[in-house]
C-alpha cells in the first residue's frame, strides 16, 4: 500500500502502514515551547516545505523518569524502565487511522495521565491500533507540558508582562484539539464527531476542559476514567508555588525573564521538592486563573459550559491501593482523616468499615481515599451534567488482578489496557497477570467504549441493558468477571460526602 502521505494545513506528512492501518507519529501541533515561549500559550506550528517524515514518536515532555520506575518497583514488577528521549520540544501528536481515504470516521483524542508530572502519548498501552483496525475509529494521542513547565503560574508576579499564562499544559491540549478540528478530515476522521478521552490526570484535564471557554465546540463527547473536575488550585496558591520556584533558583521577582534561560535539569531537580512542599499533585494542577478557566469547572459546568457534551465516566473499585502499595501498604492516616471530615472523622471511617464485608479499617481507608480523589469528583461532575439534561453513563471497574498475590485488586490504571485492548504489552501484562478472564473483559470494554465514541452511547449487544445515569436510580455498569448493572453502588458511603466540601483542594 505504500507509506501514506497526507497534506495538513502546515505541510505534508508521511506515515507508515502497520497491521493494515495507517500510522503517523510525531506531527507538530504547536511551535516548540522553548526559550521565550516557556510558560506561555502554545503557538501554531511553523509551516514546512517538502514532505515531513512522521514515523517515529517525538520525545516525551520533560519529567523525572525515576519516579515512574519507583512506582513500578514499589509493587514488585520485574520491569526495567528504559530511559526514553525527552525534550521541551515535545508538542507533537500521533494518529492511527483505518486509512486516509474519503470517509468521515469517528475520532478519539486521548490525553494521558501521570499526576501532571509523568507520562507520554507514546506509552505502549495507549496504542490506537485496535480501535482503528477493529472499530473503524481514528485515534489521536498527544503530549502536553508537565510539571513546572506545564503548570507554573507567573502572571501575578509578572506585572506588566501579560504574555505569561496559567494552565499551559491544558492550553497545549486545546491546541491539539484545534489542530484535530482543522486537519483530521485529511486523515479520514470527522472533525464534527470528536470524543476526548483521558485517565487520571488526563480525566482531570478533561474535567477542566469542560469548563474552559477555549475548549468549547472542539469535542462532542468525553470519557473520563478515574478523574473529574478536582485537584484545582487558585491564583494565590499557584502564586505561592511560583514564588517558591524563584526562591529555589535564587531569583528575585524582578528576574522572571531569566526563567527562559534556566537549564532544564535545574527545573527538573526542583520539581519534586516543590511537589513535597505543596501537596504533590496540587503543585502542578490545573488552576482557576480567572482567564483560561474563569471559575471552578463545577461552577462552569453547572452554568452549561458543556451542556451538549455526552459523558462516559467511572472509576476503579480499589483506586488507592496502587498508591498505598507505593507507601508501604494500607494504613489509616488519622491526620488526613480529620482534615477531610473534621468532627465526623471517626463516624465516617466507621461507616466505610461497616460497608466492607471484611470489616477492615485499613481497606476502608483505601475506599475513602479512592472516593475523595477519584469517585466523588466523577459523581459530582455526572450530577451537574444530568441536571442540565446531558446524557451521562457511569461505570465502575471491579476486575481484580491476580498479579503480585492479588494486592492490587482493581487498582488505579488497571482499566487502561482493557479499554485500549493492549493487554499484551509489557506493563499491562505485569499489572494484569494471566487470568483467562482478561481478554473477554477487554473485548467487552473496548467495544463498549468504541460504541460511545461512535454514537454517544456505550450500549452494545453483549452487555446487559445500561440505562443513562440519573439522580434517582444512579445506574452504574460494573465491569468485572461478569458485567452487570447496580443502582447506586456504595450508596451508603456516598452519603457520607453529602456535607463535605468537594472542592476542599481549591485553596
Amino acid at each position: 500500500m505504500g507509506n501514506p502521505i497526507v497534506e495538513t494545513r502546515y505541510g505534508k506528512v508521511q506515515g507508515s502502514e502497520q497491521d493494515s492501518i495507517s500510522v503517523w507519529k510525531g506531527i507538530p501541533f504547536a511551535q516548540p515551547p522553548t526559550g521565550q515561549r516557556r510558560f506561555r500559550a502554545p503557538q501554531p506550528p511553523e509551516p514546512w516545505t517538502g514532505v515531513r517524515e512522521a514515523t517515529t514518536f517525538s520525545p516525551m515532555a520533560p519529567q523525572m523518569p525515576e519516579v515512574g520506575a519507583s512506582m513500578v518497583g514499589a509493587i514488585g514488577a520485574d520491569r526495567a524502565v528504559e530511559p526514553r528521549p525527552m525534550s521541551e520540544d515535545c508538542l507533537y501528536l500521533n494518529i492511527w487511522s483505518p486509512g486516509a481515504s474519503a470517509g468521515q470516521r469517528p475520532v478519539m483524542v486521548y490525553i494521558h495521565g501521570g499526576a501532571f508530572t509523568l507520562g507520554s502519548a507514546s506509552d505502549p498501552w495507549y496504542d490506537g491500533t485496535s480501535f482503528a483496525a477493529n472499530h473503524n475509529i481514528v485515534v489521536v494521542s498527544l503530549n502536553y507540558r508537565l510539571g513546572i513547565l506545564g503548570f507554573a503560574y507567573l502572571k501575578n508576579l509578572a506585572g506588566a508582562d501579560a504574555t505569561y499564562t496559567g494552565n499551559c499544559g491544558l492550553l497545549d491540549q486545546i491546541a491539539a484539539l484545534a489542530w484535530v478540528r482543522e486537519n483530521i478530515a485529511a486523515f479520514g476522521g470527522d472533525p464534527d464527531n470528536v470524543t476526548v478521552m483521558g485517565e487520571s490526570a488526563g480525566a482531570m484535564s478533561i474535567g477542566a476542559l469542560l469548563g474552559m471557554p477555549a475548549a468549547q465546540g472542539l469535542f462532542r463527547r468525553a470519557i473520563l476514567q478515574s478523574g473529574g473536575a478536582s485537584n484545582l488550585v487558585t491564583r494565590p496558591r499557584a502564586t505561592q508555588v511560583a514564588q517558591a520556584l524563584l526562591a529555589k533558583l535564587g531569583l528575585e521577582t524582578s528576574q522572571l525573564a531569566a526563567l527562559a534561560d534556566v537549564p532544564l535539569e535545574a527545573l527538573l531537580k526542583i520539581q519534586p521538592e516543590l511537589g513535597r512542599e505543596f501537596g504533590g499533585i496540587l503543585a502542578y494542577s490545573p488552576m482557576i486563573d480567572g482567564e483560561t478557566l474563569p471559575q471552578h469547572p463545577s461552577a462552569m459546568i453547572a452554568q452549561g459550559s458543556a451542556a451538549n457534551v455526552a459523558i462516559l465516566a467511572g472509576t476503579n473499585r480499589d483506586e488507592w491501593r496502587l498508591f498505598a502499595m507505593m507507601s508501604g501498604g494500607p494504613k489509616v492516616d488519622e491526620e488526613q482523616l480529620t482534615r477531610i471530615f473534621g468532627d465526623e472523622a471517626r463516624p465516617a471511617l466507621a461507616v466505610y468499615t461497616e460497608a466492607r464485608t471484611d470489616q477492615s479499617p485499613e481497606l476502608a481507608w483505601i475506599d475513602i481515599m479512592s472516593d475523595l480523589v477519584f469517585r466523588m469528583p466523577a459523581i459530582r461532575l455526572a450530577e451537574a451534567q444530568v441536571k442540565l439534561g446531558a446524557p451521562v453513563w457511569m461505570y465502575r471497574f471491579d476486575w481484580e488482578s491476580p498479579a503480585f498475590g492479588g494486592v492490587l485488586g482493581a487498582a488505579h490504571a488497571m482499566d487502561i489496557p482493557f479499554v485500549f485492548n493492549t493487554l499484551d504489552v509489557g506493563l499491562s501484562r505485569a499489572f494484569t497477570g494471566d487470568s483467562p478472564s482478561r481478554q473477554p473483559l477487554a473485548d467487552l470494554m473496548h467495544a463498549s467504549w468504541a460504541a460511545f465514541i461512535r454514537s454517544g452511547t456505550p450500549a452494545i449487544a453483549d452487555l446487559p441493558s445500561w440505562p443513562p445515569y440519573d439522580l434517582d436510580r444512579r445506574a452504574t455498569m460494573i465491569f468485572g468477571d461478569v458485567a452487570h448493572v447496580v443502582d447506586d453502588p456504595q450508596g451508603q458511603v456516598r452519603a457520607v460526602w453529602k456535607h463535605v466540601l468537594q472542592e476542599r483542594d481549591n485553596h
